[in-house]
Parts: structure tokens; sequence; C-alpha cells
């Protein structure tokens, strides 16, 4: 059997919160319980679930930014320490959900998409990359001059990939990536991740609240609650024949899922 690319094992995270409100002792919140999971390279998976679910707490530690309470996450076999993988950032890369937050205002685009080239030290011609990532992501390379306030909502998350995939990372994860934007710009976001998956052969771990996102984009689901997996499989088996009362009343709330990929 070939070994999985990343790999959560008996992972957990507990927060220590502030004393109780009787003021004895110490509260705690279990924001991951042993999950487990497996994604192998080319897999294209979704990962669901109402806010409070897990689902960032996941992804920090996926990405090396937290430290698990007990278990691990490897990655090609090799266990990931909090702070300690510079290497990691090369091969995975993260688009978040508010491209407002996410990109530095007072860089050009130019400088935010060389930035994780430097960063990363990685030896080609970084003018070259940049032009070469903005035509991918459908920008005019005439955009490179310009700040961030002064594109469009869609357009920012177009530089957000274009940041993400300048140093030709395997995996992609996109955390909530179409949430902020209005539908027309949201559908077509979604197509450019589809089309860019494709094309690169990425591995994708995609983060959403909604279903047809992940319908439309993976072709594996996970369902999570209250830090815990309640259901996962194939994407369209799941939300054709969902075994759980949580999955059922996800699908419920929505008029109507896409085919899936």
């Amino acid at each position: 059997m070939n070994q999985p690319l990343l790999e959560a094992i008996n992972l957990s995270r507990t927060y220590k919160l502030a004393k109780g409100s009787a003021g004895k002792g110490k509260a705690f919140r279990h924001a991951l319980i042993e999950m487990n999971l497996s994604i192998n390279t080319g897999d294209r998976i979704g990962i669901v679930g109402e806010s409070g679910s897990g689902k960032t707490t996941l992804v920090r530690l996926l990405l090396g930014l937290d430290t698990p309470t007990s278990g691990s996450v490897e990655f090609k076999g090799q266990a990931l320490i909090s702070g300690k993988m510079p290497w990691l950032r090369k091969d995975v890369q993260i688009v978040f959900q508010d491209p407002r937050s996410s990109l530095d205002p007072r860089m050009k685009i130019s400088e935010i998409i060389r930035e994780p080239l430097v960063c990363l030290g990685i030896d080609e011609d970084h003018d070259a990359r940049i032009d070469e990532v903005l035509d991918s992501v459908g920008l005019e390379r005439a955009m490179r001059d310009r700040y961030p306030h002064e594109l469009s909502g869609g357009q920012r998350q177009r530089v957000a990939i274009a940041r993400a995939l300048a140093p030709r990372p395997g995996v992609l994860i996109a955390d909530e990536p179409v949430s902020a934007l209005d539908v027309l710009v949201r559908d077509q976001i979604l197509e450019l991740i589809a089309q860019l998956t494709d094309k690169l052969g990425l591995t994708l771990i995609l983060v959403s609240h909604d279903l047809s996102v992940i319908a439309r984009l993976c072709n594996r689901v996970i369902v999570m609650k209250d830090g815990a997996v309640v259901e996962s499989g194939n994407t369209r088996e799941v939300f054709d024949r969902p075994a759980h009362e949580f999955t059922r009343a996800l699908i419920g709330a929505i008029p109507r899922l896409p085919e899936s990929l």
C-alpha cells in the first residue's frame, strides 16, 4: 500500500480556557477529538461542518501552525513539529477566506506574490514566475503594479491563489475561499480552483460550511461536528445516502446539490 501524502493519527487538540464560573479548577475546550485522516496524492477532499466544528483547528494542525495535545500529523511519513518545518511551506500552501485581511495593503501585487518565493529561498526568475501565475489565475500582468485596494474582491482572491501557487506546491488548502464573494464571482473562483487542480495535479483540501461547494469540487468528504468526524466517504455517496443525522440536517438545509465532479 502506498504511503499517504498527509496523515492525521489520533489527532486531538484541547485548549485551556479561563476558570469556570465557580472559580474552581480550569475549563477546557476539546476542539479536535482523536481524529484520523489519510490524504493521498491527487485527492480532492472536502471538510465540512458548522462554525466551531473543528475545521479551523484541523487546518492549523495540518499546516504545522499549532501543536496537537495528542496524536500526530505526518507529511510524506515525516512528523510535523510546529514552527520547525520551513520545508513544508513549499509543499503545502493555503488560500484564506478573506483576501482583504490576508493580503498586505501596503504591498504591490508583485510584492505579495514574490514574498513566498523570497521567504522560501526559491532560486528562479521571480519576475517570470509572477507573470506566469498571474496568467494562470486570469489576471492581466499589468496588475502586478497595483495595490489590493485597487482590485475587486474576486481579483483579490485570484491574487491570493496566485501567491499560493507561486512556490509550486503539491497541496493546496482552500479555507472557505468563496464565502466572502458574491454569487457570480463565487462561481468563477470555484471554476478556477477546479481547473487549476486538474491542470497542476494538485491535492486539494477544501474547507467549507457550504455543501454545494464541496459537492462541486471534491471527490471525498469529511463531515465534522463538535471536534469529531461524524461521517466520511465518497462525496456523492455521502450526500445521496447520508448515514448521520447531522449530515442529513446539513443537506436538508440547502435547496439542491449540484452534480459532483
